[in-house]
């Protein structure tokens, strides 16, 4: 069901569901491994990937051997009424929205992941950051605290689709308006198995096709012209991944 539609079977208003949303476990449970496979040949990188200087608003990046460390305060460089009143940021919520209680607050977030991802056992994704945008806000899969649909988290999004967790961590469940406004095949960010995300789109313009049960396929991107396997974002759920494809880094903070 994409989010359009769940919108017009849940009722706005149901502020207390609100109250416990996004839960910072890391807990996992099983998930069914994507039904095709891509060999993917492990190589040594001695420099940093052309496509980490797309990060900014203050997000850091360096290597450490064979790992890219990102770090990132998680705050967006958008408006939102999460901001809180006097503050610069600050925006009125838009008309529906149902503004959960917490806060934007700046985070010492610290991603390890791996410079040269290649394909592993599907495994699924915490709750939490499963990943960073480019923007430095913190990625989320498709679940609510207790790995509950997001059906009443939704109305809590504000016009970015972003909200803060009860630590007051910001992030995004689903599509990042404001990265994609940039173009619907625009680099999105990585998750922590170090896999790109994209937008809607292809780099053709075309909606992505064949995704397996990550998420994701292979293809050329503008980053990447002799392929690798990416994710997509979609409108329904997992919205941005359903499993990892490679083996997953680490994330502190």
């Amino acid at each position: 069901m994409t989010i359009t539609k769940l919108l017009h079977f849940v009722a706005i208003g149901s502020t207390a569901a609100l109250l416990a949303t996004c839960g910072g476990e890391t807990s996992a449970t099983s998930v069914t491994a994507p039904t095709s496979s891509t060999t993917t040949t492990t190589t040594t990188t001695t420099t940093l990937p052309a496509v980490y200087g797309k990060f900014g608003n203050g997000v850091q990046v360096s290597m450490d051997g064979q790992t890219v460390v990102i770090r990132t305060t998680d705050v967006p460089d958008h408006t939102s009424p999460y901001f809180g009143a006097g503050n610069s940021g600050y925006e009125a919520p838009q008309t529906g929205m149902v503004v959960n209680p917490n806060r934007i607050a700046s985070q010492t977030i610290v991603f390890r992941v791996p410079v040269s991802p290649s394909a592993a056992a599907a495994s699924d994704t915490p709750l939490g950051p499963m990943g960073v945008a480019t923007n430095g806000v913190v990625l989320f899969n498709q679940y609510a605290a207790g790995r509950m649909p997001l059906t009443n988290e939704i109305f809590s999004f504000d016009r970015f689709n972003g909200h803060p967790s009860p630590s007051n961590q910001y992030h995004y469940h689903v599509e990042p308006l404001w990265l994609t406004a940039k173009g619907k095949a625009a680099f999105i960010g990585v998750l922590l198995d170090g896999f790109p995300v994209y937008g809607t789109q292809d780099e053709n313009g075309s909606a992505p096709g064949n995704l397996d049960g990550c998420n994701g396929h292979v293809g050329a991107t503008s980053d990447f012209p002799q392929g690798i396997y990416h994710y997509h974002i979609v409108s329904a759920p997992p919205y941005i991944a359903g499993c990892f494809h490679g083996a997953a880094g680490t994330v502190a903070g």
